[in-house]
């Protein structure tokens, strides 16, 4: 359970740390670019003694990991673009609604059951999560249309990838491990991206401030996936319960902090839709 509340807080500070870099300024390429490689050493260091010499033998993790990488750097980059522009409630919204993709996913790979509480609890998930995210402006549902069809689809394959991981690949290499190398090569193909940016004079100079706000959000980042992992290895629950009540709870502590902390629009629709999304928390936790 410690697990599934490390996920919960740490997935939604992200989102904070995100509408502070706006606040200060941060260059936010930059920043995820170092928060990777923060990531990775928080991985290798505090977990030094999972590292196995052997699970390079036994590469079958590798194709794993790259995918991770490049959907970590891409979907890092709009959520941060995304929750500067609509703010954290919508962001998180539009991630965490691609729960429906993930647990489809889960349901038809490992044939899990499907129980009535567990349907009645998707789709209130569901419907919370599509009432709060259709309560913003028309000028900023315009703006974030493509964000939000991005992460949705996104999202919901980096869970998936990552829980097939978790399920079938990681025998030779601990969840700790496997999630740190993701972060160092997603790192890696931000560095190619912004030395190709400097030969065409495009790249924007490296500053202290953005390197040390990648710091900051490396740690949360990296625990995000960990504690995620931890949580399927842990817990007795079916994974897309667990999934689920992740998601739904990020998405309901995202639109309360981002009302009370950064003044963001709470309207009746959105009220309704946390509602919604409570219901289904407690429908999906008594499933499971």
């Amino acid at each position: 359970m410690i697990a599934l509340v490390g996920t919960i807080a740490c997935s939604t500070f992200i989102f904070v740390i995100f509408r502070i870099f706006e606040r200060f300024n941060i260059g936010t390429f930059q920043a995820i670019v170092a928060n990777y490689f923060t990531a990775f050493l928080c991985g290798v260091l505090v977990h030094v003694n999972k590292v196995r010499t052997d699970s390079f033998n036994h590469l079958e993790w590798l194709p794993f990991v790259a995918l991770s990488a490049i959907l970590f750097i891409t979907l890092f980059i709009m959520m941060a673009i995304s929750a500067q522009k609509n703010g954290i409630a919508a962001t998180s919204v539009a991630v965490k609604m691609s729960m429906a993709v993930s647990m489809l996913g889960m349901i038809f790979l490992y044939n899990e059951a499907i129980s009535s509480p567990k349907l009645v609890g998707i789709f209130f998930a569901l419907i919370g999560v599509f009432l709060i995210a259709s309560s913003g402006s028309k000028r900023n549902k315009s703006n974030a249309a493509y964000m939000l069809i991005v992460l949705f689809i996104g999202s919901g394959l980096l869970d998936l990838n990552l829980n097939y991981a978790q399920n079938h690949v990681l025998s030779h290499i601990s969840s700790s491990i496997f999630t740190a190398y993701g972060f160092a090569a997603a790192g890696t193909i931000g560095v190619i991206f912004h030395i190709i940016q400097s030969f065409r004079g495009k790249a924007q100079t490296v500053k202290a401030k953005n390197l040390l706000a990648g710091f900051l959000l490396g740690i949360p980042n990296y625990y995000s996936i960990y504690f995620l992992l931890e949580s399927y290895q842990s817990l007795t629950w079916q994974d897309s319960s667990i999934l689920a009540v992740v998601n739904v709870s990020v998405v309901l502590l995202s639109v309360i902090i981002g009302f009370i902390v950064f003044k963001e629009a709470l309207s009746k629709r959105k009220i309704i839709g946390i509602l919604a999304a409570l219901i289904a928390i407690f429908l999906l936790y008594f499933s499971s």
